[in-house]
């Protein structure tokens, strides 16, 4: 007899009068990277897990979150979330319900979006934030500014509903961006990407001066100075205790909290087969977050060899300290803004950084002339890498030193939201 799918997955709003959290609880069968996954997905809907306890016997898991939304995040679509993270769960639901979730054991279907459009502060964010309030994730994308000042905007998306196959959705789609924009709209067009747009370009996107540059250690040195405060930034520890219990190895993380802080941590446990067998998560004190792992190797052993801890320690707080890169650079006489993250090794980018970026951009009041997303690899990881052409042209001093300075500070914040 199997369980009823109400149970699986379930979100309840705050008794508490003007209380903004949601209690998630979910329920399942479980399996590798469960945790990872659910909270990537909690990310791409832009909450904020304010606390959460989580924990497995490696058959069976039960998760709590306690998820508010973020003040700059949309508008947050609650039986979509349900759906979603329904559909990540193992099959533990009757065969009728399981028919109406997308699903995840296939790569969803790639769809081409097509917008021309005049030209405008402000345009690249305005339909991206259309097509995250539509649930469509952004996979790669092309800008371009003409010279007689038209945008055309390349959108290689994928479909968290899963319904672009339908010819209703894509409609939708379609009327959302035309209503946006508005007069601006002249063309817009929705339709399967061929099979050549399907398979990621074996080069890298970058040239090896800039990657040198844009995964190189040094930037952490300078990304600590543009905080302004070196200390708070640098702050992070984490302890390895093998004493407290006989079969599992105990992980103490204390550091800065911020934007994806979960998320991150959970895809380094599941990109190291490391399995959680019990977590809690505290809320933020004075803007601290400390999480509590009982963990154990994939054999369901503990970590006693010292280099296996350290390793998966420093991981750990460069996934922590050091999430994205983000730096400015000159392509010829044009300015350049390139924001980087790793990649999960199911080939997953980060949710939610191209909205993060163009917000920033636009709050600065930088136009972009042009926008690419790409794929670099290294030798020990692969990267999503965000390239922008920013506008010079509309006033916004892009020579200046100092005004680079701000655009990175302002990026990395929103990134980290702070």
């Amino acid at each position: 007899m199997g369980m009823s799918w109400d149970d699986v997955v379930v979100i309840e709003q705050s008794k508490k009068p003007g209380d903004p959290t949601h209690v998630v609880t979910v329920n399942c069968p479980d399996k590798a990277g469960l945790g990872c996954d659910l909270l990537r997905i909690v990310l791409e809907f832009g909450l904020y897990v304010t606390r959460g306890d989580f924990s497995t016997d490696g058959i069976w898991c039960y998760v709590v979150l306690w998820v508010v939304p973020r003040p700059s995040s949309l508008r947050v679509h609650w039986e979509s979330l349900n759906k979603r993270l329904l559909s990540c769960c193992p099959s533990c639901l009757p065969a009728f319900y399981l028919n109406q979730l997308p699903n995840c054991s296939k790569p969803p279907a790639l769809y081409l979006l097509t917008v021309f459009s005049l030209d405008r502060k402000g345009l690249i964010h305005d339909v991206t934030k259309v097509l995250c309030e539509l649930e469509l994730a952004i996979q790669r994308v092309k800008v371009t500014t003409t010279p007689d000042e038209k945008v055309l905007d390349m959108f290689f998306i994928t479909d968290g509903m899963d319904q672009l196959h339908t010819k209703i959705r894509r409609e939708e789609t379609c009327e959302h961006l035309s209503l946006m924009l508005g007069a601006c709209c002249i063309s817009c067009e929705l339709h399967l990407a061929g099979p050549e747009y399907n398979v990621q370009q074996g080069r890298s996107c970058v040239s090896e001066a800039i990657a040198e540059e844009l995964f190189s250690n040094e930037l952490f040195a300078k990304e600590d100075c543009l905080s302004g405060d070196v200390s708070k930034v640098k702050k992070a520890s984490i302890e390895v205790d093998n004493l407290l219990s006989p079969t599992h190895t105990l992980l103490q993380i204390h550091c800065l909290d911020q934007k994806g802080l979960v998320y991150d941590i959970l895809k380094i446990s599941k990109d190291c087969n490391i399995r959680i067998v019990h977590g809690r998560i505290s809320t933020s004190v004075k803007g601290y977050r400390s999480l509590d792992l009982l963990i154990q190797k994939e054999d369901g052993k503990k970590i006693i060899d010292k280099d296996s801890q350290v390793a998966l320690c420093s991981r750990l707080k460069e996934e922590i300290l050091h999430p994205l890169r983000v730096i400015i650079t000159n392509r010829g006489p044009d300015t350049e803004l390139l924001v980087a993250n790793p990649v999960e090794l199911s080939g997953k980018g980060r949710p939610r950084v191209f909205f993060d970026v163009t917000l920033a951009l636009k709050a600065l009041g930088i136009c972009v002339f042009s926008a690419e997303i790409g794929r670099h690899s290294t030798s020990d990881r692969q990267w999503e890498v965000y390239r922008f052409l920013l506008d010079e042209s509309r006033g916004f001093p892009l020579t200046n030193n100092r005004a680079k300075r701000d655009i990175i500070d302002k990026v990395r914040r929103t990134l980290m939201g702070w």
